[in-house]
């Protein structure tokens, strides 16, 4: 399997448009330390051939330009070598990249009856013509044939979409379980998880990830309370389902339990401080056999 990241940071993008927290005026400024990114986003081929795309930021037009892999066959007047689509919820970051496809290519899209559900109730998703553009529903627990590979989604800690949020619904805001997923993607015997979006370790996520080849896990935060902190927001990273790297209850502890081969953090947000490749929480990150995915970043399996 080749794997190429194609967004490596959370929602926004790093720079953030509208942000000028000190990691993103930097990185406007050309600070070596830290790099640019794209929202969140990964493609995936079992043959260099057709690639599937788990999860299509809004960035994504920019991101197929970075490409080569993705752009249209040299002998073709119209092509492109993406045939599917697979969504992990219904986060705008995650979906609304669809929409850059809308050129009557055809491929595929998987996604939760939830995220499904989001799609058919907005009408700007009508541009993707349902002849071209199928919409396949993903049942957790059970894999299914794309672009050559077995791809299996599973139910992991999180919470619903925020455009999806119902307050009356108590604490949990009318999240259920399906709202967030993982991806189990498996070639050959290769396999690998995709978690961009996750609150918590529970017992099947922990089996999941035992003594697994490669993951690609939540990197949002680096402290739960660090956006509150910098005056970027009123929300901890537990509040928008989000584990975050330090601490106990963090993914830098409690993901050295399973004996995983190699980790990568994806999903950055522009606030997390191990974005700094000086700083001491990258330094951290890296002592704790973490890699931070960067744009471009290729991976085999």
């Amino acid at each position: 399997m080749i794997i190429k990241i194609l967004g490596s940071a959370a929602g926004g993008g790093f720079p953030q448009w509208n942000c000028n927290c000190s990691n993103c005026r930097d990185v406007r400024l050309g600070h070596g330390d830290l790099r640019p990114r794209t929202q969140s986003s990964l493609a995936v081929s079992a043959d260099g051939t057709r690639w599937v795309l788990l999860n299509a930021s809004p960035d994504l037009r920019q991101q197929i330009l970075a490409t080569p892999e993705l752009t249209p066959g040299r002998d073709q007047l119209r092509d492109s070598p993406i045939c599917a689509v697979v969504l992990t919820n219904g986060d705008v970051d995650h979906l609304a990249g669809l929409i850059c496809l809308r050129e009557g290519h055809s491929f595929q899209v998987f996604g939760t009856e939830r995220v499904l559900g989001a799609l058919a109730a907005n009408s700007m998703f009508g541009v993707l013509n349902p002849n071209a553009v199928p919409r396949n529903r993903l049942t957790l627990g059970r894999p299914v044939e794309v672009g050559g590979l077995q791809v299996e989604a599973f139910a992991v800690p999180g919470k619903v979409a925020l455009y999806l949020e119902d307050a009356s619904a108590g604490p949990g805001f009318g999240s259920a379980e399906g709202d967030t997923i993982g991806l189990s993607v498996t070639h050959n015997r290769k396999r690998f998880l995709y978690i961009p979006g996750c609150a918590g370790i529970d017992a099947a996520l922990a089996a999941r990830l035992t003594d697994t080849a490669l993951v690609f896990f939540d990197g949002t935060l680096y402290e739960d309370d660090e956006m509150i902190r910098l005056g970027l927001s009123q929300k901890s990273g537990r509040r928008m389902g989000h584990m975050s790297m330090a601490g106990a209850a963090g993914s830098l502890e409690q993901l050295a339990k399973f004996g995983i081969a190699r980790k990568i953090f994806v999903h950055m947000n522009n606030s997390n401080p191990a974005l700094r490749e000086t700083s001491s929480e990258h330094a951290a990150v890296r002592a704790a056999g973490w890699e931070i995915g960067f744009d471009g970043m290729e991976v085999r399996l």
